[in-house]
C-alpha cells in the first residue's frame, strides 16, 4: 500500500483495551483538535525486529513534558503494549507503532492545556518499508523554527504543518523530499528526516543547534559509523555543501537509511558512506 492511499490494517489500544481499524479518538471539543496539544513517536517493526522501541516509547513521555502533558504510563508499560500489539499481525509484517499522547481539555489559561485531561493511545499498522532506490531533494524555501518560536525538542505535531507545506512545495517542483534550513540559513535537516553528505571518505551532518530533533535513528547512524571507524562531524552546514557532496542520503524512522539519487540537476549515486550506514543499521537491527 503507498502511503496516504488508503487505511491499512490497524489495531489501536485506547481505554484500556485493543480495538480494529481507524477508531476515533478525539471531540470537536478536545483541546488537541485545535490548539494541538498533541505529542507522538514513530518506531518500526520490520523483517521481525523493533529497534530502538526503548528510546522512542522513553521519547514520547519527553515529549509529553515538554508539551506541558503529563506522561501517562511508564516507557516500559508502551514497550508492553506494543510486544501484545504485535501479536496481532503476521509475524514478519512491516509495522508503524505511534504512541500518542495530548490533552482534552484547556486549563485555566484557556489556551494551554490542562495536564489532568492527557489521553493517549497506542496504535501499530501495516505500513511496508520502501525499497532504497534514492530520492530526489532541492532546497526549500520555508524555514525551520527555533527553540524560541515552537518546541522543537519534542516530536510535537504543531510542527508538522511547516514540514508538510514544504514537501508538498518541493513535489510541485518535481523533488521528492526538501533540504530545509534554519532562521540562520543553515541546512537543519530534510523535510521529512534527518541528512548526511559524504565527502573525500568523511560524514558530515547539521549540528544539533535547537531547530531540528535529533532522531533515534539519527543517533543510532552516527554511533555505528563512528565504531567503525568513520569519521562523522556535526557541523555547519550550507546548501552548497550539499550540492559539492560525493553522496547524500538521510535516516529517519519511517524507511531508516535511504540514499538521495539527485539534487536539483545533478545526479548521485548511493555511495560507499552510505552502502556502509545501511549496512551496520541493518546488522545492528537484526542483531
Amino acid at each position: 500500500m503507498a502511503p496516504g492511499q488508503d487505511w491499512s490494517k490497524t489495531w489501536t489500544f485506547y481505554k484500556g483495551d485493543w480495538h480494529e481499524g481507524n477508531i476515533p479518538i478525539m471531540g470537536v471539543r478536545s483541546h488537541a483538535a485545535w490548539l494541538c496539544s498533541s505529542v507522538f513517536d514513530g518506531a518500526r517493526t520490520f523483517e521481525g525486529v523493533s529497534p530502538d522501541l526503548d528510546l522512542h516509547c522513553a521519547r514520547v513521555n519527553a515529549s509529553a513534558i515538554t508539551m506541558h502533558l503529563k506522561p501517562p504510563v511508564p516507557a516500559e508499560t508502551w514497550e508492553g503494549l506494543t510486544r501484545d500489539g504485535l501479536k496481532r499481525f503476521d509475524k514478519n509484517a512491516a509495522l508503524y507503532i505511534r504512541p500518542m499522547v495530548w490533552a482534552e481539555r484547556s486549563g485555566t489559561l484557556l489556551v494551554a492545556p490542562d495536564p489532568d485531561s492527557t489521553q493517549w493511545c497506542l496504535s501499530l499498522y501495516e505500513a511496508p518499508m520502501r525499497a532504497p532506490e534514492g530520492f530526489s531533494i532541492t532546497l526549500s524555501p520555508f524555514r525551520k523554527p527555533s527553540m524560541e518560536c515552537m518546541p522543537v525538542d519534542a516530536k510535537a505535531g504543531c510542527l508538522y504543518p511547516n514540514n508538510a507545506r514544504a514537501l508538498i512545495e518541493a513535489n510541485s517542483r518535481g523533488f521528492g523530499n526538501c533540504a530545509v534550513r534554519d532562521m540562520l540559513g543553515n541546512i537543519a535537516e530534510l523535510a521529512t528526516a534527518n541528512i548526511f553528505i559524504g565527502k573525500d571518505g568523511v560524514v558530515f551532518t547539521p549540528a544539533l543547534n535547537g531547530t531540528f530533533l535529533n532522531g533515534i535513528t539519527r543517533q543510532r547512524v552516527v554511533k555505528l559509523l563512528r565504531d567503525a571507524g568513520v569519521s562523522v562531524i556535526e557541523t555547519t552546514l550550507q546548501y552548497g555543501d550539499l550540492e559539492n557532496a560525493d553522496e547524500i542520503f538521510s535516516s529517519g524512522n519511517y524507511s531508516k537509511v535511504m540514499p538521495v539519487n539527485r539534487i536539483d540537476a545533478r545526479s548521485l549515486q548511493p555511495g560507499p558512506l552510505y552502502r556502509k550506514a545501511r549496512e551496520l543499521y541493518w546488522e545492528f537491527a537484526h542483531q
